[in-house]
């Protein structure tokens, strides 16, 4: 324990962030950094408790009392090393992670709970700023080749880990830069696309091989590559987006958040758009879906100079505390406030879109919704609702941008030539703890098998998943599991 009574003498202290008005005029990450002073005593709240609810609260089993202990000792090398021994990529989950360690966080009880994200990102830079992140070759190969399908956030991480064990990995992206989500799903305000690149700049100088522009099953021949590797990992992602079939839904000016995202990022990048260009500016935006993603079409939807924002979600308000139905430690569904609503926009719950109204030229011009009330079932879950009567309306409407989420991922091309057996959910089918799918050398992970999830449980998926191609391809494995499993 850094300090005994660390916990009695501080108070939890966030950074601080650019003004509003401000950070709108651009897209770089606008969050600034604590003195390294205020980190060490935001790690000495750690309390070490004798039952680690952070650890366990964390997808990856971060090993958190051990890490914080470092950091209020300044021992940053010895921290950067606890930190990297679980997680690949720190540098992500410590921007755009919901920091599940934190709900589980036993100081949560009482007072606010550590910042384990802040401590997490502030580990890794000072890493990488000090020297001591450098690319690590593995010093013996196997021999054994593994392809790895996708390049998220669950794709690097079982490249990363298979290729410590010595296996020769090929990342196959459909895209034109590797990162997945990472790159093209997520704001640059949220997180910088050169922090995805140096992550894998390091990765090709451990001996990763990325093929963009690869798209698997259309421009790459399957039996090449079932031929050529001894293993496969899919890790595509759930990819394919709830749609919203209301009347009009054909309108121009609807279109899903995702592509209005990537266009915005490949904006950012100075890539060229060769689609018809999606623009908020000078538009009355409405984003259907209350989740991340539309949080950042609201970030995004101001700084392309929007008239008005409107967010909308068909769900009740989320409570804004615990309620009996979500204890601690779980992760609890919370009323979130981001950076993004701090910038501007309006929001509604439990409001349902009825209809896209076009012009005479096929245009989007309005959208009629209507207020809804839930029936909540005996353990606080929504489960039925009505419209309330009189709530109906039209609100002017040029673009929406639909944030529902994903359903799972494309069946048509990869999954179907190789035959691969899907779930009751659409997902590939692959056991948890086993991640083989139907197939025996081909293994599943992230998105594609779990559905949709965060990026924490990604990385996680691509390290467990790599552990059990490692043992297919060996016979044994000492790559480590999150559940302490021993050599094996």
């Amino acid at each position: 324990m850094g300090k005994v009574t660390g916990f009695l003498e501080y108070e939890r202290t966030a950074p601080g962030k650019e003004d509003a008005k401000e950070r709108l005029k651009h897209y770089n990450e606008f969050v600034a950094e604590l003195e390294e002073q205020e980190v060490n005593k935001q790690a000495a709240r750690c309390m070490d408790c004798g039952v680690p609810f952070c650890q366990s609260g964390c997808p990856l089993g971060n090993v958190i009392p051990e890490f914080n202990e470092a950091v209020y000792k300044g021992d940053w090398q010895l921290a950067s090393t606890i930190l990297l021994s679980t997680n690949n990529f720190p540098e992500f989950t410590g921007r755009i992670c919901p920091a599940p360690c934190e709900s589980a966080c036993v100081l949560g009880i009482n007072k606010s709970p550590i910042s384990i994200e802040e401590i997490e990102k502030h580990i890794i830079e000072t890493a990488f700023n000090k020297g001591y992140i450098k690319a690590e070759p593995p010093l013996i190969r196997t021999g054994k080749k593994v392809a790895v399908i996708g390049s998220g956030p669950a794709g690097l991480a079982a490249a990363a880990q298979l290729n410590k064990a010595g296996h020769e990995v090929v990342v196959y992206e459909r895209d034109d830069t590797p990162g997945g989500l990472l790159n093209y799903g997520i704001p640059d305000f949220k997180l910088q696309k050169d922090i995805v690149t140096r992550r894998i700049a390091l990765m090709e100088k451990e001996g990763i091989v990325f093929k963009c522009n690869s798209n698997v099953g259309v421009n790459v021949e399957l039996n090449t590559l079932l031929r050529d590797y001894q293993s496969i990992v899919l890790a595509g992602g759930s990819t394919i987006p709830r749609d919203l079939p209301a009347t009009g839904r054909d309108a121009k000016g609807v279109h899903f958040a995702m592509d209005f995202l990537k266009q915005q990022n490949k904006r950012v990048k100075n890539f060229a758009v060769v689609d018809e260009a999606i623009l908020a500016t000078g538009k009355d935006v409405i984003v259907i879906g209350g989740g991340d993603t539309g949080s950042d079409c609201i970030g995004t939807s101001n700084r392309q100079g929007a008239k008005s924002v409107t967010q909308f979600e068909i769900m009740p308000m989320p409570s804004q505390s615990r309620t009996p139905n979500m204890p601690w430690p779980t992760y609890p569904m919370l009323l979130k406030v981001t950076s993004s609503h701090e910038e501007g926009c309006e929001r509604g719950w439990g409001v349902n879109t009825k209809e896209f109204i076009k012009d005479e030229n096929g245009n989007l011009k309005a959208v009629k919704v209507v207020d809804v009330e839930w029936e909540i079932d005996p353990f606080g879950r929504p489960v039925n609702f009505q419209e309330k009567a009189g709530t109906e309306r039209e609100l002017p409407c040029q673009l929406v941008l639909l944030a529902m989420g994903f359903l799972y991922p494309q069946k048509e091309g990869l999954l179907e030539k190789l035959g691969i057996e899907l779930d009751n959910r659409g997902n590939v089918k692959a056991e948890e703890g086993k991640y083989q799918t139907n197939i025996a050398k081909i293994f599943a992970a992230g998105d594609m098998r779990r559905g949709q999830s965060l990026v924490v449980w990604a990385i996680s998926e691509g390290r467990e998943a790599a552990r059990k191609v490692d043992q297919y391809l060996m016979g044994h494995s000492s790559l480590p599991s999150k559940d302490g499993i021993p050599y094996a």
